[in-house]
């Protein structure tokens, strides 16, 4: 096996190359590295979302919806603190997903939340607006539909902003 950062001759079942000092993983294997600078808090769902190349948002969303089931608080909690000592940091690194992200809208009523999720799901806002309504008076689910209206508009980053400048004017 060839070490890929000294491209010295390494024995096949080295985990370390003995020359350079860096890991000696088989070519296709990538390690799981918290991304910091692209977190929230730790940089772990960022993380895991490079790793599993897809959205970071869907990934906050998944690591939510998992620690908010009755009884798996505290549980989501432990875990996230766990990942954050466990999972190395990668302080240059930058998630390379380039496909469809989840965003809030720039037109919005209260945050622009129901919005960006009908423009990720593609369907009409007001069919999103309707049931985050029905969620939020619904008797039993009301406080519920308010707390995830609002953990949503936490986690789900707005749409970027493109400035616009006026056209140049001919003279």
């Amino acid at each position: 096996m060839i070490c890929r950062s000294c491209a010295r001759e390494i024995e096949n079942d080295s985990t370390y190359c003995r020359f350079c000092g860096t890991t000696a993983l088989p070519s296709g294997v990538r390690r799981l590295k918290r991304l910091p600078l692209e977190g929230k808090v730790a940089g772990i769902c960022a993380g895991l979302a490079a790793h599993l190349n897809t959205d970071p948002t869907i990934v906050r969303l998944a690591w939510v919806i998992l620690s908010i089931i009755p009884g798996v608080f505290v549980g989501g909690l432990i875990a996230y603190l766990a990942a954050w000592i466990l999972i190395p940091a990668n302080e240059l690194g930058r998630s390379t997903y380039q496909g469809k992200r989840l965003m809030r809208a720039d037109e919005n009523w209260i945050a622009g939340v129901c919005g960006g999720l009908a423009e990720y799901l593609g369907i009409d806002s007001t069919i999103v607006r309707v049931v985050s309504v029905i969620l939020a008076i619904y008797p039993g689910v009301g406080i519920f539909g308010v707390i995830v209206y609002v953990v949503l508009w936490a986690i789900i980053p707005p749409a970027p902003i493109f400035p616009m400048h006026p056209a140049p004017t001919r003279i």
